[in-house]
């Protein structure tokens, strides 16, 4: 080819500029040239190019249209509309659809400077690591963000971000992990010998040989391969001898690599091993530490100021300890959790938190267990800090503040789907961690604690709960991070307990303090009020004759205790009053009957009005007229409200403002309210101790009863909360109240469980495996797998360090006779714990019995029963024994017989020298049978002598006359029976019936006879290699164990995952190898109900459904309760109700054959449609009035149950688009609009 010659460069030909990116000293190459009026590519001027942002399409039409005068002439109109006509006709452009992003660079450019002047001297390419991550394929922080209309809430094909103490999982480490194994296999498994040759071929002491320059002897090397060293000639051996005087100890070893031979010469450092051991002493410790730490909080916090001098908050008020040491932790950006009463002050750590991520630009996320107390927590935090949003599952208010305020449900759908909100995040902070023992909803805090990445601190206030440390020590191995904790059991303000039993204005006194300020159980109290409550009922048997009493009171002798305690209180100003109800109906009654009763001055009359009327100034008129707002509104006059779930909620909110400015005296409250926001009382009420939890009625846990009562006693305004008691029938038993009041509260305890959404959720990400959730869940907290896996490597190396077994010849057959040996030991000792646990069997146990002993001082020697023990529990036998002269006494030396342990053997112990005895108190498991015979003994004689020969003055004495005969019978037994005495048999003579039992003796005796033919036994050395084998065997026993505990087998839960997993296969959710389906992408959308729902998509139910009507039919995923009221609906939605309740039939059905415990009748009954005729008309438009008259459920439910219904809508809009069904997903959109209306959907009284 002939050479080209270009002219030389002209300016305006290829400018290359340089532009630094950034501050990292990166540049970009710019080869086209720059417009001089143009400022430069954004792309250039930012280190990872431009922030995500999307071009307003209005914008863009406006430009290009109507402000381009090119476009728009003034005069010539025409002419441009025919311009524009073209425009629109244009020829379509397929490929302009496909975006193709341009793939990202792989490397950029690096200046290289001089280190003392820093002068540029050379530009360098250096590769970019990470360019290809996405939210699609990584788990990384690294990865590039997602566009911005998933930046909130993710999107469910994105991988979530790694959680934190997961890190060994990560696909590269997987991939890297084989490739080294396949590496050593190659190097391990090449064939050496080839066949029908005595020696072969060890390529690497070739390699050894040249790479080592004479440092390290090529014998030393052999040395550690034993087969070749068989094959070295003699002679080599000896040259080599004087050579390995020099050379370092080489570690025996497998392979070459091991050895740390690298090509050059051998480096002079010290032996690996030494290094090793100190890493090991680093890794013990390391173990040993406690991820829990408890915090101190009775030292001082002197140096608080000092320590804080520029603190991100400030109080009006001085912390208190507790307080003080948990902002300590925070400013560390330490994890806390705060365990303390209701009221104490928790508040104070999560404003902290939050103060100090808005200084750093950070996020925080509050998580609460109710959207209720999700809003009230909005209004307060709103107040402080102001840049505060709101996310449940119908509002979204400002998501873009630093602080966010939400349900746990949606945290954990944002962790699932990579929400780009978690790259910010500082802190979560989890409110009422006790919640976490709802058995429905409890897993939802694990699966987020679990979930949350590494970067993530923690904040979890809870009650007071025993376990606190043990809680935080799983949430710390789990993390691997400290979890600090503060926990304290004093209360701002101290309780007093009273029992009350008046019931009328002579008896409204009669108050009685049964625990006080300090926290001491008071009985005179008690016994003070069953006397009042005794003289009471004896009056009125005298008069009236006695009524049984029942437990039940009727509403009138409801009212007259009600009115006279109110009264009583309000004369000695002890309102405001909470008067915990555990049923909402009583709740209702009791507010009721007190019509006549009247708490409020004429202003806080026309206070409470003005505050009614304009809160429900949003209202339509008809909602405005409903009957429970009227019946509210007069109540509330009178300073009385109700306060439970079938309150309106807009009505709820109104009574609970009210509550906290002090103008509603009394509130009957259902449990619902304690777990509320701090809302305290100078009063609390319970008018029963008694609650029906969903199966039965059963009296308050501590746990409950305690956070209940912690609502008395307002902070700063009153010196003692008071807690009152009602007697209504009889005053509760004294043990209840005890327990009650002053029992620990409920432990936390793991709800974990496994549902579909969390399978499929984690099944869609290759590097997260549903068993490692498992294994890190609070269930399975008690295994430790890290000191279990160090165990086994301890236990490994003791492997390797033991002789080898002899099993050639006479000891081939050693190992089955082990085991053989073994089981016949457990069998036997199965056998053994039988009889002495039956009746029969301690029936024989009698004194005088001859039984034969076998412990660790005696083997199959014979003795007689004494005396045994009355305790059931750990029952002894008093027995005397014959033994040899001088072993008499326990002297700490094991077994010194003559047959060694491991012979089976039943002869029984004759004593060489003369005979002695010796009286012991044996267990049930020291006694190995009992024998046919009996002796006639006189025990109390026999037990005094030996007794008194125990005292060193005696101790030379000879025995008495009762001793020697019962010695010379038993030695004498032994001498005639030298094999073994007859003893009873479990079937035949003690008639132990038991399938076991039967089984067990039939096995016995196979065994036995197995024994006879072993030939091991006869060989010299035998019971040498049977010690080696008993050794190897313990070993590997252990090991087996533990790692069986280390392995995913022993998972509590590995059953029903497998299960679970075949039920997905079954309906095509996940294919065979686990891959998520189109089935399984629509079902992670759903939060509850995801197998019926996607069904149903997948079926075509809901299409010939018109909008109402498909919403109407999806309430029954809602609605729970039991209603009497049969509804009346068309006969679409009848066909549909059958078609929902034929697949949750086919899906029971399906559970029940894959071996899930739950039957398909209960999984089919979770459906209940007593709401479809009530949300039927409700999205048909008519007014809430007349839907109230249609059932008997409560208002509040139903607009609750409305209110969620719009989120399920939500959903299957969701699932439907993913599907590709437009129809079903516009139709769900015109259903969603018609129930969002009105009073159902009012918004919140505290996010306005």
């Amino acid at each position: 080819m002939e050479r080209i010659e270009l002219p030389p460069l002209g300016p305006a030909d290829l400018p290359l500029s340089l532009l630094e990116v950034g501050c990292s000293g990166k540049f970009e190459l710019l080869t086209r040239p720059l417009p001089s009026h143009q400022p430069l590519h954004p792309l250039t001027t930012l280190p990872h190019g431009l922030p995500p942002f999307s071009v307003d399409l209005q914008a863009e039409v406006e430009k290009r249209f109507l402000s381009d005068p090119a476009w728009l002439p003034i005069h010539d109109t025409d002419a441009a509309f025919q311009k524009f006509l073209k425009l629109t006709k244009r020829g379509k452009h397929l490929d302009s659809l496909l975006q193709c992003p341009p793939t990202p660079l792989h490397s950029g450019l690096s200046v290289v400077r001089d280190p003392t002047t820093g002068m540029l001297l050379d530009f360098t390419e250096v590769p970019l690591e990470n360019t290809g991550l996405c939210a699609k394929n990584s788990l990384s922080l690294q990865r590039a963000p997602g566009p911005p209309s998933e930046s909130l809430r993710g999107s469910n094909t994105n991988y979530p971000f790694m959680p934190a103490g997961m890190e060994e999982l990560t696909l590269e480490q997987i991939n890297k992990k084989s490739e080294l194994e396949e590496n050593i296999d190659f190097e391990n498994d090449l064939l050496i010998m080839p066949p029908g040759l005595k020696t072969g071929m060890d390529f690497s002491a070739k390699e050894a040989k040249t790479t080592t320059k004479g440092e390290v002897n090529l014998m030393t090397l052999l040395s550690t391969f034993d087969d070749i060293m068989d094959d070295a000639p003699d002679g080599e051996e000896k040259e080599g001898k004087p050579a390995t005087v020099e050379t370092p100890k080489l570690p025996r070893t497998n392979s070459l690599e091991d050895l740390g031979i690298k090509e050059g010469p051998v480096s002079s450092s010290p032996p690996p091993a030494t290094a090793a051991g100190k890493k090991e002493v680093k890794g013990e410790e390391e173990d040993t530490k406690k991820w829990a730490v408890p915090v101190d909080i009775t030292s001082p916090c002197e140096d608080f100021y000092k320590r804080i001098p520029d603190p991100a908050f400030k109080w009006p008020f001085e912390l208190d300890l507790f307080q003080k040491q948990a902002v300590l932790k925070l400013e560390a950006h330490d994890s806390v959790f705060v365990a303390a009463h209701t009221s104490a002050g928790k508040t104070v750590v999560a404003e902290y938190a939050i103060a100090l991520s808005q200084k750093h630009m950070t996020r925080t996320i509050y998580t609460s267990p109710i959207k209720a107390l999700s809003n009230q927590k909005f209004r307060d935090f709103k107040t402080t800090f102001g840049d505060v949003g709101l996310l449940t599952g119908d509002v979204q208010i400002n998501p873009e503040a630093s602080c966010l305020i939400m349900t746990t449900e949606i945290l954990r759908s944002m962790l699932y789907n990579g929400s780009e909100v978690i790259r910010d995040l500082e802190w979560v902070i989890f409110d009422e961690v006790h919640y976490i023992n709802d058995a429905e909803r409890g897993v939802v805090w694990e699966e987020v604690l679990i979930m949350l990445p590494e970067h993530v601190s923690i904040i979890l206030l809870s009650a007071t709960v025993p376990n606190a440390l043990e809680f935080s020590e799983w949430i710390g191995r789990m993390k691997k991070r400290h979890i600090y904790v503060i926990s304290t059991l004093k209360r701002p303000v101290p309780l007093e307990h009273y029992l009350y039993t008046g019931n009328s204005t002579k008896t409204q006194k009669e108050l009685f303090l049964l625990i006080d300020a300090a926290g001491n159980f008071l009985t005179k109290g008690y016994y003070a009020a069953v006397d009042a409550k005794k003289e009471r009922t004896s009056k009125h048997a005298q008069s009236f004759g006695t009524k049984n009493t029942s437990q039940n009171t009727t509403p009138n002798q409801d009212k007259s205790v009600w009115l006279t305690l109110l009264n009583f209180l309000s004369q000695r100003q002890q309102t405001p009053v909470v008067a915990f109800t555990f049923s909402r109906t009583r709740c209702d009654e009791n507010a009721r009957s007190l019509g006549t009763l009247d708490l409020t001055s004429a202003t806080e009359k026309s206070e409470i009005h003005s505050f009614f009327q304009k809160s429900l100034s949003r209202l339509r008129g008809g909602d405005r007229q409903l009957p429970q707002i009227l019946l509210m509104r007069d109540l509330l006059k009178k300073g009385i409200g109700v306060h439970h779930s079938g309150i309106l909620p807009i009505l709820k909110e109104v009574i609970e403002m009210l509550f906290s400015r002090g103008l509603v005296k009394v509130l009957f409250a259902t449990e619902t309210f304690a777990m509320g926001v701090n809302m305290p009382a100078r009063t609390v009420v319970f008018d029963s101790i008694r609650k029906h939890d969903g199966t039965g009625f059963r009296n308050l846990l501590p746990g409950e009863y305690i956070q209940m009562a912690g609502r008395a006693g307002r902070r700063g305004l009153d010196a003692t909360g008071t807690v009152i008691i009602l007697c209504k029938t009889g005053v509760h038993d004294m043990g209840d109240l005890h327990v009650m009041m002053l029992g620990k509260p409920t432990v936390l305890q793991s709800q974990f469980r496994l549902t579909y959404t969390m399978i499929l959720n984690l099944l869609r990400v290759e590097a997260l495996r549903v068993t490692d959730m498992m294994r890190r869940s609070f269930s399975e907290s008690h295994r430790d797998t890290q000191a279990q896996e160090k165990r086994i490597t301890q236990l490994k190396e003791t492997l390797s360090t033991l002789p080898p077994m002899d099993v050639e010849g006479q000891l081939s057959d050693l190992l089955s006779y082990y085991h053989t040996i073994t089981e016949l030991r457990i069998t036997s000792q199965a056998l053994q714990e039988a009889v002495m646990d039956s009746v029969s069997g301690l029936k024989a146990l009698s004194v005088g019995r001859v039984v034969v002993v076998s412990n660790s001082l005696h083997l199959n020697a014979l003795g007689v029963i004494l005396q045994v023990s009355n305790d059931a529990v750990n029952r002894t036998f008093t027995t005397l024994i014959i033994c040899e002269k001088g072993n008499e006494e326990p002297t700490g030396d094991t077994m010194n017989t003559s047959a060694p342990p491991h012979l089976y053997n039943t002869a029984l112990f004759t004593p060489e020298g003369p005979c002695s005895h010796t009286v012991q108190k044996l267990k049930s498991q020291d006694i190995l049978g009992i024998t046919v015979k009996a002796l006639k003994v006189i025990p109390e004689r026999i037990i005094d002598n030996y007794s008194k020969r125990q005292q060193p003055r005696f101790r030379m004495d000879p025995p008495g006359q009762a001793i020697s005969t019962a010695t010379q019978e038993l030695l004498r037994l032994a001498e005639a029976n030298p094999n073994g005495v007859a003893t009873f048999d479990p079937v035949n003579d003690l008639h132990l019936k038991s399938v076991e039992v039967v089984e067990g003796v039939m096995r016995q005796r196979v065994l036995r006879d197995c024994l006879k033919d072993f030939k091991c036994i006869h060989s010299p050395t035998f019971s040498e290699q049977f010690a080696r084998v008993q050794e190897r065997m313990r070993v590997q026993e252990e090991m087996d164990k533990l790692l069986f505990l280390v392995s995913d087998q022993s998972l509590s839960l590995l059953p029903e995952y497998h299960q679970r997993i075949k039920v997905l296969q079954t309906l095509q959710y996940i294919d065979a190898s686990g891959a998520v389906q189109l089935k399984g992408r629509v079902a992670c959308q759903i939060s509850s109900h995801e197998m019926l729902l996607t069904e149903l998509l997948f079926e075509n139910t809901l299409s010939p459904l018109a909008p109402e009507e498909s919403a109407a039919l999806l309430s029954c995923l809602i609605f729970t309760q039991k209603t009497q009221v049969d509804p009346h609906i068309t006969n679409t939605l009848q066909e549909g109700i059958k078609q929902v309740l034929c697949v949750a039939q086919k899906i029971g059905d399906l559970q029940r054959e894959c071996g899930i415990a739950q039957s398909a009748e209960d999984f089919v009954s979770q459906f209940k449609f007593g709401l479809t005729e009530v949300v039927y008309c409700w999205a048909r438009g008519m007014p809430f009035a007349e839907i109230a008259q249609l059932t008997d459920v409560q208002e509040g439910t139903v607009v609750r149950c409305i209110q969620r219904l719009d989120e399920v809508l939500k959903e299957v809009r969701q699932a439907a688009r993913i599907v590709g069904d437009s129809v079903l997903g516009s139709k769900m959109e015109r259903a969603s609009l018609a129930i969002r209306r009105d009073i159902v959907f009012t918004a919140s009284l505290y996010t306005h």
